[in-house]
């Protein structure tokens, strides 16, 4: 075992040989759009991030489902599979099966099985003073998520906010692994802050956030002012908030701590090659990759926000 539980990383880490080593992960959960084919591909595309974010090729998958199939037709569950399965055929990945069982809440999702060189994983831990911290996609799907259950998103943001969501992070993984990259991380339920915390513990080191850099999804500045903010994202906040010495408004805290559905990848590397990273991820159709504050060595184990 190279990762295990002990790590609090993405993924679980398994040697096979001394040149191969196996990437174990499992993720389903509720919808978070009305349509079934688009959380058939979102739910994919977020089980697919964690085996991405630490530096492998995902290569096999297995569905997960729970089903209402005495109140929901099966029609449903068809174009969730078919969803699910038009992701993983983008990304590559070989559905080998699956398992499902009737519940009254519907929920969907896949175990991924994938690979890596034993000594190229990349976990939350490693991030050194002065590296570049980089962001591939930005914030805001939580508080979408609520503004669409109030019925007051707009359809355009929740066009963009389905279609990225969708967006496999494979591309901008493949970016990294041409780069010296000490760490990284997938940004999803704790939010970015959250997920930064982890790799600052991991690190033994501390972060500076420049909140302004961070990219955000359109409407989510308005949608978090009117408190339309899920619940997780204000846990987040709760529990990790003796970590933050923060300079910013109340609703900007809680954007940086939304808690998100498959987010973007948190890259530390070398702070020289931030900025050509960064260009080659725009010019390969990651266009909101952004450098969104750096590693540094004091105060150790805390994020500052400016």
């Amino acid at each position: 075992m190279i990762i295990g539980l002990e790590d609090r990383d993405d993924a679980g880490v398994y040697r096979l040989r001394d040149d191969l080593a196996i990437i174990e992960t499992v993720d389903y959960f509720t919808p978070i759009v009305d349509n079934p084919y688009d959380f058939g591909m979102i739910a994919a595309a977020n089980a697919l991030s964690d085996v991405y974010a630490m530096g492998g090729r995902p290569i096999t998958a297995m569905n997960i489902v729970c089903f209402p199939r005495e109140s929901m037709d099966i029609s449903v569950l068809r174009e969730i599979l078919r969803g699910g399965i038009a992701k993983l055929s983008e990304a590559e990945v070989s559905l080998v099966g699956g398992h499902s069982v009737s519940d009254p809440e519907l929920k969907y999702g896949l175990c991924v099985i994938g690979i890596v060189h034993p000594e190229k994983v990349i976990t939350n831990a490693g991030a050194r003073e002065g590296d570049a911290l980089i962001l591939t996609k930005p914030l805001g799907t939580g508080i979408i998520s609520t503004a669409m259950k109030a019925r007051v998103a707009d359809e355009q943001v929740v066009a963009l906010f389905t279609r990225q969501m969708a967006t496999l992070n494979r591309r901008a993984a493949e970016l990294m692994l041409e780069f010296p990259v000490h760490a990284c991380t997938d940004i999803t339920g704790f939010g970015l802050l959250g997920h930064a915390c982890e790799m600052v513990e991991a690190s033994d080191i501390g972060m500076v956030i420049d909140a302004s850099s961070v990219p955000l999804m359109p409407g989510v500045e308005e949608y978090c002012a009117r408190e339309l903010v899920p619940g997780g994202t204000r846990r987040n906040r709760e529990f990790r908030s003796r970590m933050i010495e923060a300079q910013v408004s109340d609703e900007t805290m809680l954007i940086l701590f939304d808690a998100q559905t498959s987010g973007g990848l948190l890259i530390s590397l070398p702070a020289g090659d931030g900025a050509e990273l960064i260009q080659r991820m725009h010019a390969e159709g990651v266009k909101d990759a952004a450098i969104v504050g750096h590693v540094v060595r004091e105060p150790k184990g805390k994020i500052r926000i400016t």
